[in-house]
């Protein structure tokens, strides 16, 4: 190489220290994205534990910098989960009015003219019979469960409109869910609850479950969750097919219950305006609210856990914090009473009066009305579907899916719900699931007391330690090993020993027996005698 080629190359920095007998290049680091504050604020977990300081309450070194270490990983992870929302592209929104007009104004024909072809696919109605009907959607919102009061029984891929299976079971059916995958789905009929795969075949007959009206699916506990028109409330495990917890609640006829996805605790109206939940683990409510002073027609809960919409026949319906279980937050006259209720992800209300259908949004505290569909009959069920932004209602003969803009969240998490999953993915997400069931013990109303030390319980557990004798442990051998001779080990050598110690227990025990029998007094002559039932007639001597 010539000096000039060697002039003309770039020269790279170098570090001024040594490492070995050559000199490192100093790399430049990237500068990270700076995270927006409210963000930021978003995704934390709450103030950690202060250990930077030698004068706190933990003494030990090393625990002290263990739990450093762990709070700086909580903080990178929060930092991380921030950072994420970049990668988030699909974006929430509402249909805005122009000056002079109202969102209630506009016709589900005009929403579908002004939107893409594929999200205009999503505005169907289906012409039914055997009604009136009601329905479930599955957690990823992909399939849709049909079930008619006369028997009809069917499920699809709405998105594709594939039919799974339609059966007609020959009864009355009063309520349907799926379990925790599409491919098996119960239903509530005339007198038990049955479960059926996707192709329509009956796989169980649940004949603890009599008089079902109500049915709720707990996917993280895997938990059929059922009420009755006698008032009987059942728990049924369908990963194991155990019965958790039966019994009478008292409450009459339970026609309006619905779940609380955060903590999973069971909420039932009744005829008195009061909202009681439920457990597995208690035969009494957690809890009793005085809602209304007339009787519940119908209550749904945020996904969130949040909050809770209520409704009666006083005309009114009320917003309530059921994190705090106090008074009603908000509360909206409307014209007639809410026969039916659903929440949607982004916490639009939806209500179900006669054959009107009106979408709430809240706006500065107050709830107002964002759309309005009227229908021919009287609407039976309504329910948002997740992450699209669709509302599926039915009625006594038809099936309507509206189009209802910024109802859905709009990104999802692959990990925990996936709507365009493969079969593979759909086996390893339930094996997931199955590994990560959560006992119904945990149900509680307050999530966060699994955090929580049971004192008592922990109390009792020490106790019962302290009271088991005190066994003195055999003195520990310290002398050296002795190396085997080659040759004298082995399985003949084990086996010899072991009988010669066997030959030694069988010595000890019949010497034992031999002083037992020593030991013992002699019998006198009257007592070796025979005295039977004739011998009594001898001449005794």
């Amino acid at each position: 190489m010539k000096r000039s080629d060697k002039k003309d190359r770039k020269k790279i920095p170098v570090d001024k220290r040594r490492v070995g007998s050559k000199r490192m290049p100093i790399r430049k680091k990237h500068a990270k994205v700076p995270i927006d504050k409210k963000v930021l604020a978003k995704y934390s977990q709450g103030p950690g534990v202060e250990l930077k300081r030698k004068t706190s309450a933990i003494k030990n070194k090393v625990l002290r910098k263990k739990l450093q270490q762990k709070e700086q990983a909580i903080e990178e992870q929060v930092k991380a989960s921030a950072r994420t929302e970049l990668l988030l592209t699909e974006e929430h929104g509402y249909m805005e009015a122009e000056s002079g007009e109202v969102t209630t104004d506009y016709r589900q024909k005009q929403i579908v003219d002004n939107v893409d072809i594929t999200s205009a696919a999503k505005r169907f109605k289906l012409d039914l019979q055997h009604g009136p009907y009601c329905f479930r959607y599955t957690r990823n919102g992909r399939h849709l469960l049909l079930g008619g009061k006369q028997g009809h029984v069917a499920t699809f891929d709405w998105v594709t409109k594939k039919l799974a299976c339609e059966i007609n079971v020959m009864e009355s059916v009063h309520d349907v869910t799926f379990l925790h995958l599409e491919t098996m789905f119960a239903v509530a009929q005339k007198d038990w609850v049955y479960v059926y795969d996707n192709q329509g075949i009956e796989l169980h007959c649940l004949k603890r479950m009599n008089g079902v009206t109500r049915l709720e699916f707990l996917p993280y506990h895997f938990l059929l969750a059922s009420g009755s028109k006698d008032g009987h409330m059942a728990w049924l495990d369908v990963s194991i097919g155990k019965l958790v917890a039966r019994y009478n609640s008292y409450l009459g006829r339970i026609s309006v219950m619905t779940q609380n996805p955060s903590n999973a605790v069971l909420c039932v109206g009744n005829s008195k305006g009061v909202i009681s939940m439920w457990s597995p683990n208690s035969h009494k409510p957690l809890a009793k609210m005085l809602c209304h002073h007339q009787s519940i027609m119908t209550c749904t809960i945020h996904p969130h856990g949040t909050y809770m919409a209520t409704s009666s026949l006083d005309n009114y319906v009320k917003i309530w914090d059921i994190r705090q279980l106090a008074g009603p937050v908000n509360h909206v006259r409307i014209r007639s009473p809410a026969y039916r209720m659903s929440y949607s992800q982004r916490g639009l209300l939806a209500l179900g009066m006669g054959n009107v259908v009106e979408v709430y949004k809240e706006t500065s505290g107050d709830f107002k009305p964002y759309l309005r569909h009227k229908t021919a009959r009287n609407v039976n069920c309504v329910r948002f579907c997740p992450y699209e932004d669709v509302l599926g209602i039915s009625t006594a003969n038809e099936f309507s899916s509206l189009l209802v803009p910024g109802s859905a969240e709009a990104n999802y998490d692959a990990y925990e719900i996936n709507p365009f999953q493969t079969k593979s993915q759909r086996r390893e997400t339930e094996v997931k699931a199955l590994l990560e069931k959560i006992q119904p013990e945990l149900i509680t109303l307050d999530s966060t007391e699994i955090l929580e030390v049971d004192v008592p319980t922990y109390k009792e557990k020490v106790e019962a330690k302290k009271k088991l004798l005190y066994i003195k442990p055999k003195p520990i051998n310290f002398e050296p090993r002795r190396t085997k001779s080659k040759g004298k080990g082995g399985t003949a050598k084990i086996i010899k020993t072991k009988k010669i110690l066997k030959d030694l227990n069988r010595r000890e025990m019949i010497e034992t027996l031999r002083e037992a029998e020593k030991e013992t007094p002699k019998k006198t002559e009257n007592q070796d005698k025979d005295y039977g039932v004739l011998n009594r007639f001898l001449n005794k001597k």
